[in-house]
């Protein structure tokens, strides 16, 4: 990232670097991705499950809208806006910002998921037919992507009563398509209330449990009991979702909070794209049924066990050293002095490649998928498109890294060379 000044006056420049695709992009993906979302669900739910089938399979005009899906939908928002506003957690301070300035955000999130949780056993224990919720997810996809593109809209509006601090430097551009697509204001806020970071890891993570435990009913419904594979993938995702939101503190040091500006791109992403398209394995699995052996769950289990110690151990360190590069699990590592005054880790999990947290997550990606079996390409959906994301994303971090730390960075690739793969990429 370029010295505020030269940024500022960068961004103006009808040359500015565009992320995604630029214009053309931003024109392409809020078409095409919404789409693509739909798409899944219905293939996963059709008995033969080929994403290569043609024509697709076209869901009817009754299968798209059900009266309930908006109810319970902006129901869910409502009552996670509510868990956020409630005096629960702690409060912590995210990175400076350019005016010098630190925002405050509640770290109450887990809470809200042990909170859901209780609330959903007791509408199960009183007869609730939480597995319709299989029935309902192309009517509540088509409605969480109308919300995005409103939403969208309001924060596009808005932005332009911000202070021109308060602008991401990437989406300020003068280009209206772009940026309405990336996201114009950096932290946009009614009150304390921020509307990014409640998005980032609240209605949509938490939602994506939510309707993996409804396709685990709907299974136990149709077939007596919840089948080994079923069970593996929600407790897989459901440990996901509980780490992301118990270490809830460190996605303000993450590329979402300090960089991105909150536009279309993050939106849809939060609200639409994770909860309907990361649990792909569960609505499969209820028209698929798969068989596991004690030996295959078992190997399943220490994959994605490997990959979580992988994912946390590596965040953890990156996050204590951000925090406090003095504390004893972290002073003894070895770094790299760069002009900024920050140093580069070259050792411990970031000595072994340069983004070892990628990696943990695609081990358990991969392990997600697994309990689906080999007969279908839609359980793996995940694991390729997570697989291009890292390694976009960790392009981009490269990017802004090498424009940051200069001479430093590059000492630092030499040191580490391996990517995301040790000895491979």
């Amino acid at each position: 990232m370029r010295p505020n000044s030269q940024a500022l006056k960068h961004r103006s420049s009808p040359d500015t670097e565009r992320e995604f695709g630029g214009t053309l992009g931003a024109i392409c993906i809020p078409i095409f991705l919404p789409l693509t979302v739909l798409f899944l669900i219905c293939v996963s739910q059709c008995p033969d499950a080929s994403v290569l089938q043609w024509p697709p399979p076209l869901p009817s005009t009754d299968q798209l809208w059900d009266h309930l899906a908006p109810v319970l939908l902006l129901g869910w928002i409502a009552l996670h806006a509510l868990l956020y506003l409630m005096p629960l957690g702690k409060v912590s301070e995210g990175l400076v910002l350019r005016d010098g300035t630190r925002l405050k955000y509640p770290i109450n999130g887990f809470h809200g998921l042990c909170i859901s949780g209780g609330l959903l056993m007791l509408l199960l224990g009183l007869g609730a037919p939480l597995g319709h919720l299989f029935e309902l997810l192309l009517p509540l996809a088509v409605c969480a992507i109308a919300v995005s593109f409103l939403f969208s809209i309001y924060l596009y509006i808005r932005s332009f009563w911000a202070p021109s601090h308060a602008l991401a430097l990437g989406g300020n551009t003068g280009n209206p398509l772009y940026d309405f697509f990336i996201g114009r204001e950096l932290n946009p806020r009614i009150g304390k209330f921020d509307l990014k970071y409640f998005c980032e890891l609240r209605p949509g993570l938490i939602g994506w449990v939510v309707i993996n435990l409804g396709m685990l009913v709907k299974e136990a419904e149709l077939r007596g009991s919840p089948s080994l594979a079923m069970i593996l993938v929600n407790s897989f995702q459901l440990l996901y979702v509980a780490d992301a939101l118990w270490n809830e503190e460190a996605v303000l040091t993450t590329m979402d909070i300090v960089h991105d500006g909150f536009g279309f791109m993050l939106v849809f992403g939060d609200l639409a794209w994770v909860p309907f398209t990361y649990g792909l394995q569960a609505v499969f699995l209820v028209v698929h049924p798969q068989a596991l052996t004690a030996l295959k769950a078992a190997a399943i289990i220490a994959l994605n066990g490997l990959g979580y110690y992988i994912f946390r151990k590596s965040n953890s360190q990156k996050n204590q050293f951000r925090r406090d590069p003095t504390h004893p699990s972290v002073a003894r590592l070895e770094t790299i002095a760069t002009a900024t005054g920050k140093r580069l880790l070259v050792s411990g999990w970031w000595g072994l490649v340069r983004h070892p947290n990628y990696l943990g997550d695609l081990l358990m990606a991969l392990a997600w998928s697994l309990p689906c079996g080999f007969s279908h390409l839609l359980p793996y959906f995940y694991v390729i498109y997570f697989t291009v994301l890292l390694i976009h994303r960790e392009d981009r971090d490269e990017r802004q890294c090498r424009a940051k730390y200069g001479l430093a960075w590059d000492t630092y690739c030499r040191r580490v060379p391996y990517r995301i793969f040790p000895y491979i990429y």
